[in-house]
């Protein structure tokens, strides 16, 4: 896991008031909230590196750890990815543009985008998982000559699960190939059916050993992505994932989140495979 040393204040507890600029309604149930920090001051200050997340306070409600799903260089508005599921989370979703929030952070681990340099780089996200890894594919899109061939493989339960389709035309433009399949077809569906897995064993790799490979999306889809991987020779050390658990302090003193011997908010969420590979094997962990 890589820690970067970024963060909003001095005080990790200390939520900045901040407010919903936008609402982007993504898929049935996801929306993209546009936060700004009231300060601008301290707005400008912000900083985060791709894979990091934050802390959204809903006064009287609570709190929910939230990846961020924009670019790097926040122009004015801090992106996350939601979907509607606690009471935080749908508290946002009632309140909707102009509401008032808290933001901590940021926390956590980046993807190591920054040490792919000439390197080939596949990204693999399954429904809501594509969130965290969008930042990366701004990166690459930024330095696109930085990098080797790129392809985001990416499935959803349905067509109008997958997110953020209006920008897909738009990456493959910069030379990034994407491969989509769903579970289930509806009528005007021409693409991929079937688990995003499968994107996987059919794809040709240039150089197993040139390649890294970022994973995010439900568990028992990222194990079997790195099986798949294994069966191509990628190294463990190349491979991935962004974990999810019930992250409450953001620091690791709370211990919700524990994960063996790690804290997924202050470890992770982006784990490096070959560092949790026992753990990940252990059933209800």
């Amino acid at each position: 896991m890589i820690r970067p040393s970024v963060q909003l204040t001095h005080d990790p507890w200390l939520a900045v008031p901040a407010h919903v600029t936008e609402v982007i309604r993504e898929s049935p149930g996801v929306m993209t909230y546009e936060i700004t920090l009231d300060d601008p001051q301290t707005h400008q200050r912000f900083r985060f590196e791709p894979g990091q997340f934050n802390m959204l306070y809903m006064p009287g409600i609570g709190e929910a750890a939230i990846s961020i799903s924009g670019p790097t260089d926040c122009d004015g508005r801090i992106p996350h990815t939601i979907r509607t599921a606690g009471n935080v989370t749908r508290s946002l979703a009632e309140a909707g543009e102009g509401a008032a929030l808290g933001l901590r952070g940021p926390f956590g681990s980046r993807w190591p985008i920054a040490d792919c340099t000439g390197r080939d780089l596949v990204l693999v996200a399954g429904g809501i998982g594509l969130a965290p890894l969008r930042p990366v594919i701004y990166e690459i899109v930024r330095h696109r000559d930085h990098y080797g061939s790129v392809t985001l493989l990416y499935g959803a339960r349905s067509p109008s699960g997958l997110l953020y389709t209006q920008e897909h035309a738009a990456w493959r433009s910069e030379g990034i190939t994407i491969c989509t399949t769903v579970d289930r077809a509806e009528s005007d569906w021409e693409g991929n059916v079937g688990v995003v897995t499968l994107l996987l064993d059919r794809l040709r790799l240039n150089d197993p050993n040139n390649t890294t490979l970022m994973m995010c999306g439900p568990e028992v889809m990222m194990w079997y992505t790195v099986q798949s991987a294994l069966r191509k020779s990628i190294k463990e050390s190349d491979l991935w994932l962004s974990l999810e658990r019930n992250m409450n302090c953001g620091i690791g003193l709370c211990g919700h989140c524990q994960f063996g011997a790690q804290f997924v908010c202050r470890d992770g969420p982006v784990f490096r495979f070959d560092q949790v590979a026992s753990i990940l094997r252990t059933d209800d962990l």
